[in-house]
């Protein structure tokens, strides 16, 4: 019996020793696989690292190129539009306007009635109609005719007692965010259509002459007073309700900005007068590019498979439309690395499928189990049964990559103020820390969703500030969040620049 129990023995312990051998096989190779991903977490970490330096370094890169971009057509990344804006509101307009906002697969048309002092709205009334599938691809008599006839439909329901007086012509803003070579206030020559819209007869149109035209066939007097886009509006609205706003911001799916420039900093149009010494200026920022910024593989390919390879450089790494593709990418990345996430789904390799709202959920989850993020990886990437400390790892991607963005948008801000002289070192040209520049108040109005809706993001914008500026110079800052300022600021921009007035800007 005492070989029998000894052999046993040994067979139980050789039995055990083989499952230990197991478990500790599997751990080991569980480790070499947690640590492979932690390598490549590292890796964009390091990659997306914007130090204090470096935003400087973007800071002044963006201010150079804002100079180049002033200085010749062509001499620069920033195309630096004039937009014959030659002064903004100042909340003293009086009467009643009108404004169509025409930006994507919706349309918007308003009517803002203004009370004169202390930047009084009284009222507005705003009707957002969709454009049906057929008109983005039909003829530019087709899709202004439905615009004018939804004016007049949206006109037509104005209140009985209105105060609008019949004597006179009615005047309205538009907004029209697709790319423009703007000619004058209120014209401008459609050069391309983005947004799902391919009119060819419009291509190389005069935009404000179709409006127009489709106003007369729908039996509308109406005064088209100015010309705009997004960002102008935005600024607008600002400068209406705060005389220190000097600049615009949007950082929505898209991300563009303008500001004040000086009339005689623009060397590209010599010979340009305004009463007010100056003119805003479209950035089209987004396009921006400077070695300095922080790119990353996930970038470089996000670009190369983009339809628009080698463009809007800065847009792609901070807009809402692309973060989400890059947090998929690296999440792509991790799971052909390791099985930690499972099986590569298909919609894992879908581009475009995680849409930034959702990194946004992820990444503001508060809940004790990451309950959201796990929702989210199932519904949208099909991952599912991601562990605890998996679901960490997705938080913390979110983070690296919104941290980033809302970082290089802070410098962007910077080299604006920068350029203007308003960022504490008197301008571009300025030795930095100066202490004997006295900081003036300067507001800048922001409007889109990645700011207003998304806290992480706003919170990283604003720390970056602080951090590029100092607390010293950042506190004369302010960033105001504005609502509907491509529409409302339309309207304004119609009362300000009315043809009741005599127009300013002069080509000599």
């Amino acid at each position: 019996m005492g070989r029998v129990t000894l052999g046993l023995a040994v067979g139980v312990a050789v039995v055990a020793c083989a499952v230990a051998g197991v478990v500790v096989g599997r751990r080991v190779r569980s480790r070499r696989k947690w640590g492979r991903v932690v390598g490549v977490l590292r890796e964009l970490e390091e990659s997306c690292e914007t130090t204090v330096g470096r935003l400087r370094q973007v800071v002044d890169a963006m201010a150079v190129e804002m100079h180049a971009g002033l200085a010749s057509e062509g001499g620069s990344k920033l195309k630096m539009l004039l937009t014959f804006v030659d002064h903004l509101p100042t909340g003293s307009e009086v009467g009643t306007y009108y404004a169509l906002d025409l930006g994507g697969t919706n349309f918007r048309v308003l009517r803002v009635q203004l009370g004169g002092r202390l930047s009084s709205i009284l009222s507005k009334d705003v009707e957002l109609q969709p454009i049906p599938q057929h008109l983005m691809r039909s003829t530019s008599e087709d899709l202004f005719d439905f615009i004018a006839s939804t004016l007049k439909q949206f006109i037509e329901k104005e209140e009985n007692g209105s105060k609008f007086s019949s004597l006179r012509t009615r005047e309205l803003g538009f907004t029209f965010s697709f790319p423009v070579k703007q000619m004058s206030l209120c014209s401008g020559i459609l050069l391309k259509w983005t947004k799902g819209f391919a009119i060819e007869d419009m291509v190389g149109k005069e935009v404000v002459e179709c409006l127009r035209a489709g106003l007369t066939r729908n039996g509308l007097d109406m005064q088209v007073a100015v010309l705009v886009n997004d960002t102008v509006g935005t600024l607008a609205l600002g400068h209406y309700h705060d005389a220190d706003t000097v600049a615009a911001v949007i950082i929505g799916t898209g991300t563009n900005a303008s500001y004040l420039e000086r009339a005689d900093a623009i060397i590209k149009c010599q010979g340009l007068l305004t009463t007010s010494g100056g003119m805003v200026v479209n950035m089209e920022w987004g396009n921006f590019w400077s070695s300095h910024l922080p790119r990353t593989p996930y970038d470089i390919d996000l670009d190369a498979e983009s339809p628009n390879p080698n463009d809007q450089g800065f847009e792609k790494m901070i807009s809402g439309m692309y973060l989400g593709d890059i947090v998929r990418r690296v999440i792509l990345r991790m799971s052909q690395e390791s099985d930690i996430f499972g099986p590569v789904s298909s919609s894992l390799l879908e581009p475009f499928i995680l849409h930034t709202p959702f990194v946004a959920k992820m990444h503001e989850d508060d809940s004790s189990d990451l309950q959201e993020v796990a929702r989210i990886l199932k519904e949208k990437l099909e991952i599912s049964e991601v562990p605890l400390k998996v679901r960490k790892l997705v938080v913390r991607i979110c983070d690296v990559v919104t941290r980033r963005a809302a970082r290089l948008a802070a410098a962007g801000i910077v080299g604006i103020l920068k350029k203007i002289g308003r960022d504490g070192t008197g301008g571009i040209s300025s030795v930095r820390g100066r202490s004997d520049i006295k900081m003036r108040r300067t507001v800048v109005a922001i409007e889109g969703a990645l700011y207003t809706g998304y806290t992480m993001f706003r919170e990283y914008l604003h720390e970056a500030l602080n951090d590029i500026l100092g607390e010293e110079i950042a506190q004369h800052v302010i960033l105001r969040a504005t609502e509907d300022g491509s529409g409302i600021g339309a309207a304004l921009l119609a009362a300000s620049h009315s043809s009741y007035s005599v127009d300013s800007v002069q080509l000599i």
